[in-house]
């Protein structure tokens, strides 16, 4: 069952939806009374101050015109203590009664309204006998408040009974007794559309509260993927170029005294290296959508860039198939940061002495293929940093977002291959 809050006050209730014409469509359950769980929500509150002026006013009419014989004492004296009973409800129980209190209202109010009735000689008190099947449809349902209305009905063809035995042949009293069923009609549907309204408040306050809290969390989902987003970037891109710096201030502390014409090479591509750095984070600032971006420039850029900071140990190879501009900016980002972070581990773990790169930008898949002939290593999970390492479980990661999909081959001695595959127009991942 759905829960809402409710609207009123620092200590608003709990609202509990359930069906109608079983239990109360609504139950409150007020925080500042624990002793009734089971409250319900009161009638709408002017209808009864309304019925009871409505009734003090005709029967002060019918007194002063002489149309019957009222009792003032009985009539009035109902009416105060009916006005009483509702205004301590209000008071003791703002949030509803429970049930069982509930009832025992209903029947305080039928037998006050009974004295009225037994006052007032001009018959306009019966009136009050419509607010009974009211309360009961808010109290306990509308299987109640029917059963209710159909005892009130029964009552004052019992009371036309006793008092007018040939009641039924006379057309003022069939008329009083219609337009009262009538009325007993009007009341509980206007309960119904009146419990129905509320529900329909209480729907619509729970589905907001459900669209408000599925939009934080879409927020925070869209947060945690921006921070996993610019993660693989910090690690693709500055992790890659921070690496070759690293490296190369190495080379040249080393070269220092002993091969100044080096060192001094060395450091000259340390700048280099950050000047790319710098391009890599303003390209990434900056959204690649709105700026072309040559995949196979790059990719050359990369392999010079390998090997200058390897010292030309290692021979790279680049070579590009097909018209990559049928790919979007996203896709071929996401083959170059792969590229990137393969050559890298080539560069760390591998030992080798050549590598190539290879991207084929066919109509139907776009296949980026990074080969070495270093070390190798044992696939399988835990096994080698195939499986463990960051970077390629960041390179996973982002190749998932564009909808393509990652292998390793490799094996002790034989080297490593490493194959992206997207296909082309291939949505992102949700």
């Amino acid at each position: 069952m759905p829960t809402v809050p409710a609207d009123r006050g620092p200590a608003a209730p709990e609202v509990t939806t359930v069906p109608l014409g079983t239990v109360p469509f609504r139950m409150f359950r007020c925080a500042a009374s624990p002793s009734y769980p089971d409250a319900v929500s009161p009638p709408v509150p002017w209808v009864a101050p309304v019925l009871y002026a409505g009734v003090l006013v005709a029967g002060g009419y019918a007194r002063l015109a002489d149309l019957g014989d009222t009792r003032v004492v009985p009539f009035v004296g109902g009416l105060a203590a009916a006005a009483v009973l509702d205004h301590a409800e209000r008071r003791r129980f703002p949030w509803g009664a429970s049930r069982r209190v509930a009832a025992g209202l209903l029947v305080g109010r039928a037998a006050l309204f009974t004295l009225v009735a037994s006052g007032d000689g001009a018959g306009f008190a019966r009136v009050l006998f419509l607010l009974l099947p009211f309360t009961a449809y808010f109290a306990f349902g509308r299987a109640v408040s029917i059963g209710v209305g159909t005892c009130c009905a029964a009552a004052v063809i019992a009371a036309f009974q006793v008092t007018e035995p040939h009641w039924h042949r006379s057309p003022e009293h069939v008329s009083d007794l219609l337009m009262f069923i009538l009325g007993l009609v009007l009341t509980i549907a206007t309960a119904a559309v009146a419990a129905e309204e509320r529900r329909a408040r209480a729907r619509a306050q729970d589905t907001n509260e459900r669209l408000r809290a599925s939009s934080e969390r879409v927020a925070e989902l869209s947060a945690a993927a921006e921070r996993n987003r610019v993660a693989r970037d910090i690690h693709d891109g500055l992790g890659h170029h921070l690496t070759a710096i690293s490296v190369l201030l190495e080379r040249a502390a080393a070269f220092r005294e002993r091969d100044p014409v080096a060192a001094a090479a060395a450091i000259e591509d340390a700048h280099r290296s950050a000047r790319l750095a710098l391009e890599d984070v303003r390209r990434s600032v900056g959204a690649l959508r709105e700026a072309p971006f040559g995949l196979a420039a790059a990719l050359a850029e990369l392999a010079r860039q390998t090997r200058r900071t390897d010292d030309g140990r290692l021979a790279v190879t680049v070579q590009t198939f097909g018209d990559e501009l049928r790919y979007r900016p996203a896709v071929l980002m996401t083959l170059y940061r792969a590229a990137q972070e393969g050559l890298t581990n080539v560069r760390r773990h591998a030992n080798a002495t050549c590598a190539s790169v290879t991207v084929h930008c066919a109509p139907t898949e776009a296949r980026l293929v990074v080969t070495d002939d270093g070390n190798g290593f044992v696939t399988g999970p835990g096994s080698g940093p195939g499986e463990l390492g960051f970077g390629l479980r960041g390179m996973r990661e982002r190749v998932a977002l564009v909808g393509g999909s990652v292998t390793v081959d490799s094996g002790p001695g034989r080297g490593t291959r490493l194959a992206v595959a997207i296909p082309h127009q291939a949505e992102p991942a949700p």
